[in-house]
């Protein structure tokens, strides 16, 4: 069985499509709807531009060679749209052989399913509201065939447009990440300047249009990270903490090596989060040093 039209746009939907190459969080180039090299049908490269037409040609290549063939040996007797919802929770997870929800799909038991469906929220150990809701959409087309397809919402003058489902508190969070960063969100908390997001576009080299979708939510959350780590003797990016040499190095070290290798260890840790946020830092050094930030995007 394969994902019909319907079940990719669903996909689609939930993912988020975008069109320009741009880091994930986890630092993987990625394209359309959530594509890295590890799709194998892509090699995503900073640059790279593909249309709506190929990401959705390149989605159903992937789902064909990677995803369907797990989903059907899953759930064999499938009606298309249950396939669909399947095939949506895979690709987001890839744990369809080891999902407890799918024997109780198998046997009949909906709110069994429905309970187990809701468990898989979670990121780094916290509950992700978008992915609670992501769990429900899944659960509604495999059980009641329901693909969801939502009303266009009519954005205030002056946000930008949001393409992904984002409650509240997460467009809220997305606001004060922005204004740290200087960026003017404007005083409607109903949602973000769009001239913010454009400069924050702009300073990230993404594809400035305005609206706050997957990657410029990736961007701003890789700049998050990048904020957030910890150096030996300092932090890469200013507000990242401080973690001493001795929180690094074995104990019975001898006294005479920890200053050099507390150095070497320190410019180390550096040097690999320096490339691991390259785009953050291609961004920051931009206006002093345009030639090295263009080679730091250009990897």
């Amino acid at each position: 069985m394969q994902t019909s039209e319907r079940g990719i746009a669903f996909n689609e939907r939930l993912e988020g499509v975008v069109l320009r190459a741009y880091l994930c969080p986890a630092g993987q180039w990625t394209i359309g709807a959530g594509l890295t090299k590890a799709s194998g049908v892509v090699d995503p490269k900073p640059g790279m531009v593909i249309t709506a037409e190929e990401a959705s040609r390149l989605m159903g290549e992937a789902l064909r060679t990677r995803y369907e063939p797990a989903v059907t040996r899953a759930m064999p007797g499938a009606k298309q749209y249950e396939f669909d919802g399947g095939v949506a929770f895979h690709w987001n997870t890839g744990a369809i052989t080891r999902a407890s929800w799918v024997p109780a799909w198998a046997s009949g038991n909906v709110a069994a399913m429905r309970e187990r469906l809701a468990r898989w929220n979670k990121g780094g150990g916290k509950v992700l509201p978008g992915l609670t809701r992501r769990r429900e959409a899944e659960f509604r087309l495999i059980a009641y065939r329901d693909y969801g397809v939502p009303v266009p919402v009519q954005t205030p003058r002056g946000l930008a447009r949001v393409t992904l489902d984002l409650a509240p508190e997460e467009v809220t969070a997305a606001r004060a990440a922005l204004s740290a960063r200087g960026y003017p969100v404007g005083s409607d908390a109903r949602g973000i300047a769009e001239e913010a997001v454009r400069a924050f576009q702009r300073d990230h080299a993404l594809t400035v249009d305005g609206i706050l979708g997957r990657a410029t939510l990736s961007t701003l959350q890789r700049s998050i990270d990048a904020r957030g780590q910890t150096v030996v003797g300092g932090s890469i990016a200013a507000g990242g903490g401080a973690e001493t040499a001795t929180n690094v190095l074995p104990a019975d070290l001898p006294l005479s090596w920890t200053g050099p290798l507390a150095l070497l260890v320190g410019l180390g840790v550096l040097a690999y989060l320096a490339w691991r946020y390259r785009d953050i830092l291609a961004a920051r050094i931009h206006p002093i040093l345009p030639r090295l930030a263009a080679t730091l995007r250009s990897f």
